[in-house]
């Protein structure tokens, strides 16, 4: 049998819920994506909590709430303590969401679900690889790799490709095959016939326009507001897709000569920035040639005001404006406050581009036709005063004394056991305490004085060893020059430079002043809340930039992919079947659409087997380098080594012939560019391409076939035989390996 594969999903199949699978690969737990809503409900959490110490790795794909937000409190709540694994724009940018998430709630509630200690010790067991790296597990993951790929839609965002005995499982969720400004498109469709891939239907049902048509339409709907003195409201989320956005606005506003400000409203704006930055390594193609030749970032922003909290935004010039804000739920943060601010005025706009998770305010406003009243709770904090100030701190007193004795009788308890077995009466400079009685000729008259003086001033307390301070002995090493010292004592450990640099701030370690300023303000406060009826007569728009693939290529790159076994997940009930019912149909047989907690087993039906290749055999083997490989013709023998394993052996007889096999990929595009660089005449013609005057080549059948099976496609050269067929033919067998 091949390797052993069950997938569990333990959250988002069949809605819009967060993204969290468990993936057992040979008894290998692994859980992808460990995400939470922004409602944060417990809830949806309780099939992680009974899974969670089982998990031996945890692998994030996309730098968002859905993906990661679950994160910190399964670690510290659920027993969560495997190895984390992402990319490094993942890592960081999902901190960074994180800390926004945090501070946002902390501003209008009493969260404490998770702090930012809890965050920090999180993120901190993060091992970061780039895309494309093979990470080669050890121990009980033993002969298992992993690698990161780009998946596009977020900076950084994942395709996990899971390896085993040369079977691969492919993750691939949220991903976006074409290229944008800052982003280049997806690589899923480079891998072919894997034995599990495991994607999402959340798009399969929608169709979108040219990006062109899009980003015309997003720029006039902006300026018509602008112009009639209107605001414009973006909720978006933290670190995600709001850097295509801002590079959009950025470059309207050039081409455009617009002078409208635009804010970015964030409690960590200054440190996203920052960061994204010196990520340019991770984004298209495009941006890093444009810093090799001009060596400006891109992110160097020319337009857009970064703020971190809403008095800056209060206190800027009045006039239409352009506020970006999280978050893009509308339930907490930003975003939240200023649409209760400007929903009531029909100039303004709010500009949805993405769908608000389910049950949210987003979702609420996205509705069609959409609310004209909704009702919201708005909440702040305030500072305590008066006899509540005076209440607080008495009971915080109360805390304190009631904690200090506590310690200070675990404390005596901890030194009467640890003392109490040492003590040696034989020693003439210890008080036996154990002895309580006292000779009357020691003590005294009893109806005196004297007994009470010599208890009071005498006895030493229970806890005492004896009347002489410690010696510790000095247990250094010297030479010639001196003590002896380890330079190791003295080298930064790379934990504790990640831990100063992830502090919210920017990259020299600085908070920002507003974010400081609510991270360290310790005053005695409150949350006040109350609900009101927001009337909605803005203009409310959603247009799609989401920056995913959309259902037409989602069934493309299926189809060209190909999977042994597809298991769908994250989609609504009706995208899930949908796509489920098209991939039965044109991608491959076995298609899953498992429920929450339903294991399924998509084992690879291959039989593979480990073999040792015997030296005797080894040296008689040609090798040829193909690409990364080295590939040979092999005639032998299956036997047995003396640990009972098989072991290919050279065959006792003369190995019979065998037909040649040409070993190789040819795209008729790249022979086109071959022939011309050896001065042929090439081009294409009804789909064939014509070599000289005389010769034709052509692909005949299918590359692949339903269910992933090899394909029967050939390449067939036509035309009379002469010198140009043959030279033509020449150059074709060039193209490949002979075996």
């Amino acid at each position: 049998m091949g390797t052993s594969v069950q997938v569990t999903p333990l959250c988002g199949v069949y809605n819009e819920n967060p993204l969290s699978y468990l993936v057992s690969i040979d008894g290998f737990n692994f859980l992808i994506d460990c995400g939470w809503n922004d409602h944060f409900d417990p809830s949806l959490l309780q099939p992680l909590s009974k899974v969670a110490p089982t998990i031996d790795a945890v692998l994030l794909s996309h730098p968002d709430t859905l993906h990661l937000g679950a994160l910190p409190y399964a670690m510290k709540q659920l027993g969560l303590s495997a190895a984390v694994y992402s990319t490094e724009p993942v890592y960081r940018l999902g901190l960074l969401t994180m800390y926004d998430q945090f501070l946002s709630r902390k501003q209008v509630s009493e969260f404490d679900l998770f702090t930012l200690d809890d965050i920090d010790s999180a993120f901190q067991s993060v091992t970061r690889l780039t895309y494309s790296q093979n990470h080669h597990l050890t121990g009980k993951g033993e002969g298992i790799v992993i690698a990161p790929h780009v998946a596009g839609h977020l900076l950084g965002g994942t395709i996990w490709k899971i390896t085993k005995d040369g079977e691969d499982v492919i993750y691939a969720v949220d991903f976006n095959h074409r290229k944008e400004r800052h982003l280049n498109g997806t690589v899923l469709g480079s891998f072919v016939r894997p034995a599990v891939l495991i994607t999402d239907a959340y798009n399969s049902l929608n169709n979108q326009p040219y990006r062109r048509q899009k980003d015309k339409e997003f720029g006039d709907i902006l300026k018509k507001t602008l112009r009639a003195g209107g605001n414009v409201l973006l909720p978006v989320d933290t670190a995600g897709r709001v850097l295509e956005l801002i590079l959009m606005l950025e470059s309207y506003w050039a081409d455009e000569n617009l002078a409208h400000p635009i804010y970015f409203v964030t409690y960590v704006a200054p440190s996203t920035i920052d960061y994204v930055k010196s990520f340019l390594e991770w984004m298209s193609d495009s941006i890093a040639k444009s810093f090799e030749q001009t060596r400006e970032n891109i992110f160097l922003l020319k337009y857009v005001t970064l703020l971190t909290n809403k008095t800056e935004l209060d206190n800027a010039p009045d006039g239409p404006k352009v506020v970006i804000a999280s978050m893009a739920s509308l339930e907490a943060g930003f975003s939240h406050d200023i649409f209760v601010e400007w929903a009531n005025d029909v100039k303004n706009l709010v500009l949805f581009t993405e769908r608000g998770q389910f049950a949210t305010l987003a979702r609420m406003l996205q509705a069609d036709p959409p609310p004209k009243a909704v009702k919201v709770t708005v909440s702040k904090r305030v500072p305590l005063v008066g006899e509540e100030l005076i209440a607080y701190e008495e009971e915080q007193n109360r805390k304190k004394k009631e904690e200090a004795l506590k310690a200070s009788l675990i404390k005596e308890e901890e030194l009467k056991a640890s003392h109490g077995a040492d003590n040696n009466t034989s020693d003439p400079m210890v008080v036996d305490t154990g002895n309580n009685q006292i000779s009357p000729e020691v003590a005294g008259p009893r109806n005196g004085g004297y007994r009470d003086i010599f208890i009071d001033g005498f006895v030493p307390p229970s806890s005492s060893v004896a009347p002489m301070f410690p010696c510790y002995e000095n247990t250094s090493e010297w030479d010639d020059f001196g003590e002896v010292i380890n330079p190791d004592d003295y080298v930064i450990k790379d934990e504790d430079m990640d831990q100063a640099a992830i502090h919210v701030g920017d990259l020299n370690g600085k908070l920002d002043e507003g974010t400081a300023s609510l991270i360290l303000d310790t005053k005695p406060s409150k949350v006040v809340s109350d609900e009101r009826t927001v009337q909605v007569r803005c203009s409310l728009v959603y247009m799609d930039f989401e920056g995913r693939s959309d259902g037409r290529s989602i069934k493309n790159i299926l189809s060209h992919v190909a999977p042994l076994k597809l298991v769908l997940v994250h989609g609504s009930a009706e995208a899930t079947e949908h796509l489920k019912q098209h991939c039965l149909k044109n991608v491959c047989p076995h298609v899953y659409a498992p429920q929450i907690e339903e294991t399924i087993d998509v084992t690879s039906d291959l039989c593979a087997y480990k073999v040792q290749l015997s030296e005797r055999l080894m040296s008689n083997v040609l090798l040829k380098k193909i690409g990364d490989y080295e590939v040979a013709w092999v005639d032998a023998e299956v036997g047995k080594t003396e640990n009972d394993m098989l072991s290919l052996l050279p065959v006792s007889a003369a190995a019979p012939p065998h037909k040649s096999v040409l070993v190789g990929d040819l795209k008729l595009a790249d022979f086109k560019q071959f022939l011309s660089s050896k001065g042929v005449q090439v081009e294409f013609a009804g789909g064939a391409l014509r070599c000289g005057e005389y010769v034709t080549l052509r692909k005949v059948g299918d590359a692949s076939q339903k269910g992933g099976g090899s394909g029967t496609q050939q390449i067939v050269i036509e035309g009379p035989l002469c010198e140009d067929y043959y030279k033509i033919r020449d150059y074709l067998y060039s193209q490949f390996y002979l075996l």
